[in-house]
């Protein structure tokens, strides 16, 4: 079977509109994908400007080296190595950083990655296939209560403790190493479907999340991301589902809120500490007109916040 490996950006022009882009400035793209928001950034960047772009994934990497653009530096690495790479690379601040979250269409519609229960194939998942535990190597070894755990909390999967079970009795005979395998299990334990959703659908999104770190990976990249900007500079993120987006409107909305102070401590109002993060705009949301021609867009959100002049604070989940 041949997937169809094209990717539609997401919020293309909203996104990069959003980093309000200086010609000369230095951005970084933490998610390269198929490159749709790093060509428009570098369209919209002068001569001086620069691009940095970071993909766990080496294909996104290769589909990236066709760019050739001097202005652009590649990174095989996930954005939770934001710091040690933009040391490595002498960059001290950064005027803009893109986050367009989650799972891209050609992960998703390849086969071989083994993220969809669309293709009977092995189960992978892994963003990046040179490093890492599977999905199948997880689950081979995982207990049941680590199973059901992981199923509730990252695919709000009522059905998670039925499920581990069934993996577990599954596994007596042999890995759960397939898709196939794995949706077929799971379809005959949820028996209540809603409606337009496959019974799987909770469960595959969970394994992907937990055997590529995601929520982790953004708690500890959020932090390091807003240290790194000037002030004015912008912090961009769309997410594509509710776990990624409440992490990111919390820090947001946290960051964008004075530090507190000791209660009683008399201090006036001009020696207030100043948050580092104002917030910009309302959540965006992709249009009816993007939604038609992309369905995989419709439960994309957008967030904004810009870096104020106020001195860096340590923050929660940064190290």
């Amino acid at each position: 079977m041949s997937a169809n490996l094209n990717h539609i950006t997401v919020l293309l022009h909203e996104a990069v509109d959003a980093l309000a882009i200086r010609p000369e400035g230095v951005y970084v793209d933490a998610t390269f994908g198929r490159g749709g928001h790093s060509r428009r950034i570098l369209a919209a960047l002068g001569p001086q400007g620069r691009l940095i772009a970071f993909d766990r994934d080496p294909r996104a990497i290769e589909a990236g080296r066709a760019l050739q653009d001097s202005r652009l530096s590649l990174v095989h690495e996930p954005f939770s190595a934001f710091d040690a790479q933009l040391d490595a690379l002498g960059i001290e601040t950064v005027d803009g950083v893109l986050m367009d979250l989650g799972v891209s269409s050609p992960q998703l519609d390849d086969p071989e990655r083994g993220m969809s229960f669309r293709f009977d194939a092995p189960l992978d998942m892994r963003m990046d296939t040179t490093r890492g535990e599977s999905a199948a190597q997880w689950l081979a070894r995982a207990t049941v209560a680590e199973i059901s755990t992981v199923l509730r909390e990252y695919g709000e999967e009522r059905f998670a403790h039925a499920i581990a079970k069934a993996i577990d009795a599954a596994r007596a005979g042999g890995d759960v190493a397939t898709t196939g395998q794995l949706a077929a299990l799971v379809e005959k334990v949820v028996y209540t479907r809603e409606p337009g959703l496959h019974p799987a659908t909770r469960t595959f999104q969970a394994l992907r999340i937990c055997v590529n770190r995601e929520l982790e990976e953004l708690s500890l990249t959020l932090p390091r991301a807003a240290r790194r900007l000037v002030p004015g500079g912008r912090l961009v993120v769309i997410a594509f589902h509710s776990l990624e987006d409440r992490i990111v409107k919390r820090f947001m909305r946290d960051q964008s809120r004075p530090p507190a102070l000791p209660k009683g401590l008399p201090v006036r109002e001009a020696d207030r500490p100043r948050p580092m993060l104002s917030l910009v705009g309302d959540a965006i949301k992709p249009s009816a007109a993007e939604v038609a021609a992309n369905p995989r867009s419709r439960s994309a959100i957008m967030r904004v916040a810009e870096r104020t002049a106020a001195p860096f604070a340590a923050l929660a989940g940064d190290a």
